[in-house]
Parts: C-alpha cells; structure tokens; sequence
C-alpha cells in the first residue's frame, strides 16, 4: 500500500511517498481503508523537529474517514463495510492516516456523521473533538456568558465558535482581517483583528477565554476575564501568578480523542450544530504540500488530503 513516510527530521526530503505492507490485525485492533485524512499542526511539527514519539520511517497523519474491512476477533460494536472517522496517529495506537490502509485502536474510532461527505468528515476529528471537550467539559457554556476564542478562524476555533453560540453565548473572536466575515458566518458576535486593535482593550469581563494561539496573546487574555472566569489553553500551561492576580481558574487542555466524544461530535454535526469548513483538499502524493499549507498559509477551517 501507499504511505507518506517520515524518512528524516529537519530535512528538505524528509517526507516520502513509499510502498509498505500493509497492517496486520490484532485481536484489539480494527484495518480500516482510509479515504480522507485532516491534517493538523503536530504533523508539520513532527515532520520539521520530531517529537512525539516518532521513530523513523514513520506513517504520518492522525484524523481519518473511511470504510473498516477487517476486525480482531476481540473488537465489538464495528464491523467490516462501517463508514468510521477518529484518530489513527502512531501516538494513539494508531499507524497513520496518511496511507492508504490503518490499523487503529477502536477506543478513538465512532461512525460517520451521517450528514456530511467523507473529505468534512475526515477534517472533523482532532480539530472537533477539542471544541467539543473545551466548549461542553471545561467551560460548561450558558446562556448570556461571555467568550472570547483567540484564533478562532482555524480548525478547532471554527467549531468552537459553532458550539458556543449554539448555547446561546455572546462570542468574541480574534482572526486576521480577512477573516472577519468568516467568523462572523460561522456566529461570532464580535470580530477582532488582531493586527489592527489589541483585544484586551475592547473585549472585558468574559466568563471564558479559549486560547487557541498562546505565547503572549495567552498571558494578555486573562486581562479579558472576570473574576471567577476560566480560561482555557491548548498550548500554554497555567501561568500561578496570572491566575492569581485576576482571581480566575486556568486549564491547559490534555488532549483525549475518545469515541465516546467521537459520539457527541457527530449528535452536534447532524443536529446541524456544527458546520465543517475545507479550505482544501490535496492528494495523498502531495501530502509533504498540504503540511507546509497548512503551517505557511494559516488558511481558514481544515485542510484534508483525499486518499483514496
């Protein structure tokens, strides 16, 4: 079968598109034809430093959608013709999605929302599953509160904008000016530029601060909170003394992809909660293209490599 394999870290050819055998199936594991495959920062990030594990030549890709063919003899609620997305990075048990078949571990795999095609489908998983943990676990969101997502014309702030206003929230974003209107779309209530304004100067006392960017923009959001407020990080661990000086509650976000919240992805994407946006789509011989897209260009929404 055909991969994108990390042959070397830091170099200019470091991705290659190989021919590999393809997995055989454990007990506890599930073969799955891979159609669509998201692509994420981390992929960039292994393939430019390592990290995460990664040893060489490594099948790269988490976020997949495709069709199971075969089960272990030990898996129970899936079986060989099911339509399937989740997450199939060698750091989740998983041998990479940016191949043409996968073993993955069942425990990060549900059923296709039935109401999107395979290529938002397979944008949905890593980027989805975040909203959904941050949005419904950490922040609890009601009516009337406030939120201020930084970054949010990305993958994961996309849907996290969906889900807050769908609680009935006011949604505070910061993007980049040309994605004003796409966030606007998408239910922001206000749009910040960041290269125009600075946040901490129009947007105050919010219940919730979702930082999707860190460095700097993190530590300047907690001058946006109330007190007893909660912010939230994927990036940045709690900063004591910022939290203690505006009295609110900071969270670095441990990232589990889990089908159980697989599960509720899918209730909110046919509910019509959640919308996916694909910026665009690459094949899987150009899957070296789609990464640096995604790391130069910062596009709006996901970016899928179609494999099939």
């Amino acid at each position: 079968m055909k991969a994108a394999q990390l042959v070397q870290f830091n170099g200019e050819k470091g991705v290659s598109i190989s021919e590999i055998d393809k997995p055989g199936v454990p007990d506890d594991g599930m073969l799955v034809e891979v159609h669509e495959a998201g692509v994420n920062p981390f992929d960039w990030k292994i393939r430019d430093a390592g990290g995460m594990g990664a040893t060489l030549p490594a099948t790269l890709g988490g976020d997949f959608a495709g069709v199971v063919t075969e089960v272990g003899r030990n898996v129970a609620g899936f079986k060989p013709g099911d339509q399937v997305y989740g997450m199939a990075g060698f750091f989740n048990g998983g041998t990479g999605s940016f191949a043409e078949y996968d073993l993955i571990d069942p425990r990060t795999a549900a059923l296709t929302p039935k109401s999107i095609n395979e290529t938002e489908a397979g944008a949905l998983p890593l980027a989805g599953v975040m909203a959904v943990q941050a949005l419904e676990e950490y922040f609890r969101l009601s009516e009337g509160q406030k939120i201020l997502i930084q970054g949010g014309a990305g993958g994961i702030g996309s849907i996290a904008i969906q889900i807050a206003n769908s609680r009935g929230a006011y949604v505070a974003v910061t993007c980049a000016g040309d994605e004003v209107d796409y966030v606007k779309e998408l239910g922001a209530d206000e749009a910040i530029d960041f290269r125009e304004r600075r946040f901490e100067e129009v947007v105050h006392d919010c219940d919730a601060v979702y930082d999707l960017v860190g460095g700097d923009v993190y530590r300047r959001s907690f001058q946006a909170l109330k007190p007893g407020g909660i912010i939230v990080s994927s990036l940045e661990e709690p900063d004591d003394e910022l939290t203690q000086k505006h009295q609110v509650k900071a969270i670095y976000q441990h990232f589990e992809i889990t089908a159980e919240r697989l599960g509720r992805l899918a209730q909110l994407v046919d509910e019509g909660v959640v919308r996916v946006h694909v910026e665009r789509t690459f094949l899987l011989d150009s899957a070296d293209e789609a990464m640096t897209f995604l790391e130069t260009i910062h596009p709006k929404g996901k970016v899928v490599i179609d494999v099939k």
